[in-house]
């Protein structure tokens, strides 16, 4: 797995009950899969000689993050590297341009959108949708980076003088925002996860909520065919996250992610087979696992750090006072806003589930919860 991040730490653990061993690139050794992995490469995954010497000896190279460049991923493959997913459907996670203009031409809906490059195509833009608008760099961007919310001109500029490429969204009325996770193997055999609603903070994930509470059923069913469909036509392999914004007209395509997410994280202890096993599974071409949950609700919240110190002793309290609570470190230093962990709990019931989980993440995170 190229990159060391909380992704790779914990596909790691599930490849250690596969019988596999999981060779990490990190960029140093303290990076989160690094503490932890057997077979870790100090790299760098711009370099495609590193990239090269890192993938000998392995049988699939796949991937922690979406930053590997399309052309390298091909040179590899054309040395005879079996690398999953491949290029030609990273660059829909990459390239949001690309994205959307695929997303549409299968069929399904996406907020309003256009390229812009200067203030005066976002203005023309606004002239029609009205403002806010929402402004995104084109590849790139993630967890609330690189993307704004514009009110008006004024703060448009600041943007546009970054000179990258953007694009601008009509400010989407949506309802909440959903997330549909699909698997897919390289035999075509397809496993998808309930429907979740994802609750964002900052643009930041905060909590996972499955299944999505109150949705009924044809919704349901209509978000898992569009993953479905998207991971077939797009050629993914692996695990495929489609973000979407439920709204009063129907679900539009957000995002898409093509690697474990953190929208299915919840899966670790809530699904009979998680996204990191499944990943495995698909990219190594063996047949993918159920997916049936293992509780009626299942309520997963990020600990997104906030004080320094101590998170050992909050931790020995937080088992005490919240003892149906799973907890998942990363091995990262605490710094404000930094996912570095999250608490899962299942129950019979999502309000007691999710106030429990919320609670947890909280105090974990150095907060007391009230």
């Amino acid at each position: 797995m190229v990159g060391a991040g909380q992704l790779a730490r914990m596909t790691h653990q599930a490849a250690i009950g596969l019988g596999q061993t999981l060779r990490i690139l990190a960029a140093q050794r303290g990076d989160s899969a690094a503490l932890v992995g057997a077979d870790v490469v100090l790299g760098d995954y711009t370099s495609y000689e590193d990239l090269r010497l890192f993938a000998r000896g392995c049988d699939v190279l796949t991937w922690d993050h979406e930053h590997v460049s399309g052309e390298h991923i091909r040179r590899l493959a054309a040395d005879g590297v079996t690398a999953l997913p491949g290029a030609d459907a990273l660059i829909f996670a990459q390239n949001k341009q690309r994205m959307r203009e695929r997303v549409e031409e299968l069929g399904f809906g996406v907020p309003d959108w256009a390229c812009v490059s200067t203030v005066e195509d976002v203005e023309a833009f606004a002239d029609k949708h009205s403002w806010p608008v929402v402004l995104k760099v084109v590849s790139g961007g993630y967890d609330g980076r690189g993307v704004w919310v514009i009110a008006d001109s004024a703060a448009t500029q600041s943007v546009v003088a970054q000179g990258k490429p953007l694009l601008v969204e009509r400010y989407a009325p949506m309802t909440r925002e959903l997330a549909a996770v699909v698997a897919r193997s390289p035999y075509g055999q397809v496993a998808v996860w309930s429907v979740v609603e994802t609750v964002q903070r900052d643009g930041i994930c905060v909590e996972v909520l499955a299944p999505a509470p109150g949705l009924d059923e044809a919704t349901a069913l209509t978000a898992q065919h569009m993953a479905i469909t998207l991971a077939g036509e797009l050629g993914v392999v692996g695990v495929l996250a489609v973000e979407l914004f439920a709204t009063a007209d129907g679900l539009l395509v957000n995002e898409l992610a093509m690697r474990p997410h953190n929208s299915a994280h919840w899966t670790i202890e809530g699904s009979r087979t998680s996204q990191f096993e499944q990943h495995l599974r698909a990219v190594l071409d063996y047949p993918l696992g159920e997916t049936r949950m293992t509780a009626p609700a299942v309520a997963m919240a990020n600990v997104l750090g906030a004080t320094s110190g101590g998170i050992d002793e909050r931790l020995h309290h937080l088992m005490a006072r919240w003892p149906a609570a799973k907890v998942h470190l990363y091995g990262k230093e605490t710094r404000p806003g930094r996912k570095i962990g999250h608490v899962t709990v299942l129950g019979q019931d999502m309000t007691d589930a999710r106030a429990a989980a919320s609670a947890a993440a909280t105090y974990l995170a150095g907060t007391e919860p009230s």
